[in-house]
């Protein structure tokens, strides 16, 4: 049976400072965003912000039911305060089959124990921030540096009219104002990209750009 579950709507379970700015962001890419915390306050701080919040412990697993959390395709977990509560939630996730679950760790043993549980990734706070964790967790791209001036470098697969085609060719930059700075083939290294290089499907490339332009680019198929 083919999965119905929509990947545009992620539910990010614990509104704090990590989760709050990740739910932010997520919203802004134009995700569906329920956000669901145990308390009150950091919900209604959020509840204009967001598709919807709820009040809910999330290791209640009525409670995540009738949020109707097993519907959603991708769901983040960041709890951090509460490591019992953090484990317990990726696990009921895990057991309802949201089959892309992100989780925060405060440390690398925290992080090991969400793994066997079920989280498919960890995100260790000092090393993965929220809003860039956002654009990772929207899928097409593979990774996003954002620097100062709203400039963004990412990694990410190429779209369908790239291929097979020199860049020159193509007027990726003029069409979405970004440029390929470079080219990963499979089972090869990176290489700077030339108005002569070829994409080809399977490679990955980095473009660099406006942030908006970035994000566009990578959302083409």
């Amino acid at each position: 049976m083919a999965d119905t579950k929509d990947d545009r709507r992620v539910a990010v379970i614990g509104l704090g400072r990590f989760g709050g700015s990740l739910a932010i962001e997520l919203t802004r890419l134009g995700c569906e965003v329920l956000g669901i915390d145990v308390n009150p306050k950091r919900v209604q701080r959020f509840a204009d912000e967001l598709t919807h919040a709820a009040v809910a412990d999330s290791t209640d697993s009525e409670a995540l039911v009738q949020l109707d959390v097993p519907a959603f395709g991708r769901a983040v977990v960041g709890i951090g305060s509460d490591i019992e509560a953090s484990i317990l939630t990726t696990s009921l996730l895990s057991e309802f089959g949201v089959q892309h679950i992100w989780a925060k760790a405060v440390s690398r043993q925290h992080g090991r124990i969400l793994e066997r549980v079920g989280a498919q990734r960890v995100v260790l706070p000092e090393y993965d921030m929220g809003e860039r964790v956002a654009h990772l967790v929207t899928g097409r791209i593979l990774d996003y540096i954002e620097f100062e001036d709203d400039y963004a470098l990412v990694k990410t697969t190429p779209p369908a009219e790239a291929l097979g085609r020199q860049l020159g060719e193509t007027r990726l930059r003029k069409r979405y104002g970004v440029t390929v700075v470079g080219i990963k083939r499979p089972g090869a290294g990176f290489t700077y990209a030339t108005p002569d290089s070829v994409v080809q499907d399977g490679d990955v490339v980095v473009v660099a750009g406006r942030r908006d332009d970035v994000e566009r680019f990578a959302e083409i198929v």
